[in-house]
C-alpha cells in the first residue's frame, strides 16, 4: 500500500488577483458566508473569471484562553489585539463588533480562470427541476450530450500525472485498476479538521460516472473505502466512522472520483437528490452487478442548462412547474375544515417560539417567548 506523499511545491498563478474586475455577482450564500464573482483580469484579456470568496470556519484554536501569565500559543480572539465596538448593551444582552488579529482575518478564495458558460451556469443562482433519468434517457439524452460539452478534464489528467498539485496530494494508490489519489477539494481550506473535505480520484480513465459503474469495478471502489479511511485516520486523526463518502450524479466533472468529508460537516451537495454514498453503491453492485444500468436515477437541473432543454423536448419539464405555479392552495378544504400543519422535525417549544416572534407580541407575552427559546 502507497504512504501518504509530502510536497512543498507550490506554483504561482499567472493573474494578479488584486486586478480582477466585476461584472456582476453570481451568487450570495448568506447560510455558508460565501460570494460568487464573475469578472475579468483586464491586463490579460476579455476571458471571464469567476472568484469565490468564503469566510473560513473556526477552529478551537480560534477561541483558546489562557492566564494572565502567559499567551495562547496560537492567534486567539481573547487576546489584547482584539478591537471591540459596542454596539449596544441592555441588561444581561451585549451585542459588538468585534476585529481580531490578523491571522483570525483570512478569508479562502477560489478562482476559476479562464472561466466556462458551464462555470458560470454552475455558480449561478437559478431554478432548479428534478430529472428522473431512465437507462434509455441516459443513452439517448446525457450521454451524447456530456460527450459533446463536458469540461476539459486536461486538469484531472494533470494531478494523475504529477503535473500540477502534487503539493496537494495527501495519499496515493498507484495501482492502474483499483488505485487513486486522494487531495483537498477546493471548498476546504486545508487547515481545520472540522471541515475536512477531500476528494478521491481514481487512475482508471474509462469511468466517467455512476452510469459506468458495474461488478467488476467491486476491487476498486473497496479499496477506496478502506484506504481512504486509513489515510485520513492517520493523517487527520478521525475515526472512520465519522467520515462521509459518496458520489455525485451529475457529477462536475466526468471523470469517477469520491467525496469524503466528516459527517459532522454540512457539507455542499449531500442532499439526497445529489449524492449517492459509496457504502450504498457498493452494496447495489454487489446485489446487481449492472445495477447502475438499469436503474432510473433521479438528478438536478438548473434553468440555462442546455441539458435541461434536451430533456424538456422529451418531457414537460418546466410546463408542470409552472401549471402547478398558478394554483393557489385553500385556506380551507372542500368542507370548511382548516388543513392539518404540516410535519415539522422541530420540537414543539421552537414551532411556538417561532409563531411568537412572527405574530409580533405584546411585550410580556416577548419575555416569555424570549425565556422559551433560550
Amino acid at each position: 500500500m502507497s504512504e501518504p506523499v509530502d510536497s512543498t511545491e507550490v506554483k504561482s498563478p499567472s493573474y494578479d488577483l488584486s486586478k480582477f474586475q466585476l461584472k456582476r455577482i453570481l451568487t450570495n450564500n448568506s447560510v455558508r458566508k460565501s460570494i460568487s464573482l464573475l469578472g475579468t483580469f483586464p491586463d490579460l484579456g476579455t476571458d471571464d473569471a469567476i472568484v469565490v470568496f468564503e469566510k473560513n470556519a473556526y477552529r478551537e484554536s480560534d477561541v483558546a484562553t489562557a492566564s494572565s501569565e502567559e499567551s495562547p500559543k496560537k492567534p486567539s480572539y481573547f487576546t489584547a489585539d482584539l478591537k471591540v465596538d459596542t454596539e449596544f448593551i441592555n441588561n444581561i444582552y451585549g451585542s459588538f463588533q468585534v476585529v481580531p488579529t490578523r491571522d483570525l482575518c483570512s478569508v479562502k478564495s477560489t478562482v476559476i480562470y479562464p472561466a466556462t458558460e458551464k462555470h458560470i451556469e454552475k455558480y449561478s443562482v437559478s431554478q432548479k427541476y428534478l430529472i428522473r433519468e431512465t437507462p434509455d434517457l441516459y443513452q439517448r439524452i446525457t450521454l451524447p450530450y456530456l460527450t459533446s460539452s463536458q469540461f476539459s478534464l486536461e486538469w484531472v489528467y494533470n494531478i494523475l500525472e504529477h503535473k500540477q498539485e502534487t503539493e496537494r496530494i495527501v495519499y496515493e494508490d498507484k495501482d492502474p485498476k483499483t488505485g487513486f489519489i486522494l487531495l483537498p477539494d477546493l471548498k476546504w481550506d486545508g487547515r481545520n479538521v472540522e471541515t475536512l473535505y477531500l476528494l478521491g480520484i481514481v487512475h482508471k480513465r474509462d469511468i466517467k460516472s455512476l452510469r459506468d459503474l458495474n461488478g467488476s469495478h467491486l476491487d476498486l471502489l473497496r479499496n477506496v473505502r478502506q484506504a481512504s479511511k486509513d489515510a485520513i485516520s492517520k493523517l487527520y486523526g478521525i475515526n472512520p466512522n465519522q467520515l462521509r463518502m459518496y458520489f455525485h450524479y451529475q457529477p462536475s466533472f466526468y471523470h469517477l472520483h469520491v467525496h469524503i468529508n466528516p459527517v459532522r460537516n454540512d457539507a455542499p451537495g449531500i442532499w439526497c437528490e445529489k449524492s449517492h454514498m459509496l457504502d450504498t453503491v457498493i452494496n447495489n453492485l454487489e446485489l446487481m452487478p449492472d445495477y447502475y444500468q438499469r436503474a432510473t436515477l433521479p438528478f438536478v437541473l438548473y434553468e440555462g442548462n442546455k441539458l435541461l432543454d434536451l430533456y424538456e423536448q422529451e418531457l414537460p419539464i418546466r410546463a408542470l412547474t409552472k401549471a402547478s405555479d398558478d394554483k393557489e392552495l385553500p385556506d380551507t378544504d372542500s368542507l370548511g375544515v382548516a388543513p392539518p400543519e404540516g410535519f415539522s422535525d422541530e420540537e414543539p417549544e421552537d414551532r411556538q417560539c417561532k409563531r411568537i416572534k412572527l405574530g409580533s407580541p405584546e411585550p410580556k407575552e416577548a419575555e416569555s417567548a424570549v425565556q422559551a427559546c433560550a
